[in-house]
């Protein structure tokens, strides 16, 4: 996957602006967290998405219920998918957040989902995704995918894959409902924007 190292113009109402501004988010986090060298600039898909599931920590505020304590930890999940985990790992080193120091949290039980702020279900969940939407919709987490129809399933963010990037889509709806807010920043470099309200 190629990863642009220039920097683009800001996002606008312009699909063309979008997607350049989108390629540029990506580049400048990757570059940013020290993830790609300046004459290697190619990533694996699994470092972008973890790089963003990193990044959308800075972007989306939860309610103050989402955490136990003042001082607990932000909790990112991952469902079915060990490679990216694995570079999530790299990423959040040292890394807060708000004051939070950012943490992955073992998955594997239901009981523990409720207890993460983020959690990322990859498709290699397809066949249980149903369930476990429907399981923490209404909790404060932001859920993150990379199958299709995550949004139309009631996920609020998505992965999508075009001309060998990764794309967003963003459900403001199920976002609405889960009581996470998302910032004008990311929402500007998404692909798709669903529920925008009038």
């Amino acid at each position: 996957m190629q990863i642009s190292p220039q920097m683009q113009k800001p996002a606008s109402r312009s699909g063309v602006r979008r997607m350049l501004a989108g390629l540029a988010f990506v580049a400048v986090l990757l570059c940013g967290e020290g993830l790609v060298a300046a004459d290697a600039p190619v990533a694996s898909e699994a470092q972008v998405k973890a790089v963003f599931l990193y990044n959308f920590t800075k972007y989306v505020d939860w309610p103050t219920e989402a955490f136990a304590r003042t001082n607990s930890p932000l909790l990112i999940g991952v469902l079915g998918d060990g490679t990216i985990s694995e570079e999530l790992k790299k990423v959040i080193v040292d890394k807060t957040v708000n004051g939070r120091k950012i943490m992955i949290q073992e998955t594997g039980k239901e009981e523990d989902w409720p207890k993460c702020q983020i959690i990322f279900i990859s498709s290699a969940e397809k066949a249980r995704l149903p369930a476990i939407l429907a399981k923490i919709k209404t909790l404060p987490i932001l859920t993150v995918g990379e199958a299709g129809g995550f949004l139309e399933q009631g996920g609020i963010i998505n992965f999508t894959k075009k001309d060998d990037r990764i794309r967003l889509e963003i459900g403001l709806e199920a976002a609405r409902l889960a009581k996470v807010q998302i910032s004008s920043q990311l929402l500007s470099v998404a692909d798709t924007v669903k529920g925008k309200s009038n």
